[in-house]
């Protein structure tokens, strides 16, 4: 009898059984057919065929799985969602939605692998997301908003909706040893400091005191841009639509460089997503040149 085919809808099984694990194999769902073997820091080998989009979908996912020593410093992923001219917004704000449905599971995906997912005030506030897992199978991340002067309306999903717990990141200074509410709820942080500018390290630190060390930033662009100038991001997902905004805000804002050596070159594969394209870009490994 042939080996079953491997499908996206497979993989994603076998990728969310992944999560925190490494040295084993895992078997294909109700079966004791061996499927994909997992090593360490992300390595891994499938034991029967797989279609295109199951393939992708494992090279996207798999090193974003593998455990973190006690030891290790956290993981942090960033996403930006943009047009063709690099737009993530209109002129007005207006958003929704850039992206595709395809770019828009791929973003409910990365919440699934990930322990806390972290908005700043200004997409909080404008969007009122959710930030919890909904088009795919998966369980929901801590959702956390950097919220410094406290602008986000208690209304908004983040504080009301108890899907899932919420920490809010305010002025002020950091006590550490603290513990999550239960499974919903919000928790009030003051972690932010007497500044007016933010510490992408800081949070990192008080996310990894309350157990979360595996980061998803998904927003806004001014956000995953100071992870990205503080050398914090390990990945950074930018998937960009089939469209022309023609002006608006740009996706980053990073400090000016004069020259193109200066320019970030990290190792990239690029996905077909389906409505939109993906750069997945490895910042653990930077690569500069020409």
């Amino acid at each position: 009898m042939a080996a079953q085919t491997l499908d996206k809808i497979t993989a994603w099984a076998l990728i969310l059984e992944a999560v925190n694990r490494s040295n084993v194999t895992l078997p294909l769902t109700d079966s004791d057919t061996p499927a994909l073997e997992i090593g360490t820091e992300g390595h891994w080998r499938l034991c029967v065929p797989a279609d295109t989009e199951a393939r992708s979908l494992l090279s996207v996912f798999l090193p974003l799985c593998c455990p973190l020593s006690k030891d290790a410093p956290s993981r942090v992923v960033g996403q930006m969602g943009q047009s063709l001219d690099g737009r993530i917004a209109t002129v007005t704000g207006a958003s929704k939605f850039i992206n595709g449905e395809d770019g828009i599971t791929h973003l409910h995906r990365l919440r699934a692998v990930s322990e806390a997912v972290v908005v700043g005030a200004g997409t909080a506030a404008t969007d009122n997301p959710r930030l919890t897992v909904r088009k795919a199978p998966g369980v929901n991340p801590v959702r956390v908003v950097i919220d410094r002067n406290r602008r986000v309306p208690q209304d908004h999903h983040l504080f009301s909706d108890e899907a899932a717990p919420t920490l809010r990141l305010v002025a002020g200074e950091y006590q550490p040893g603290n513990r999550l509410t239960p499974r919903s709820g919000v928790t009030e942080v003051p972690c932010l400091g007497s500044e007016e500018t933010t510490e992408p390290a800081q949070i990192l630190a008080v996310l990894a005191d309350f157990g979360l060390r595996k980061i998803f930033v998904e927003g806004g662009g001014l956000t995953v841009s100071e992870f990205l100038n503080a050398d914090l991001l390990d990945r950074l997902h930018v998937m960009v639509a089939p469209m022309i905004i023609g002006s608006g805000r740009p996706a980053f804002s990073l400090p000016e460089i004069s020259y193109l050596d200066s320019a970030l070159r990290p190792r990239a594969q690029m996905v077909d997503l389906g409505s939109d394209m993906l750069f997945d870009l490895d910042f653990s490994a930077r690569a500069y040149g020409h």
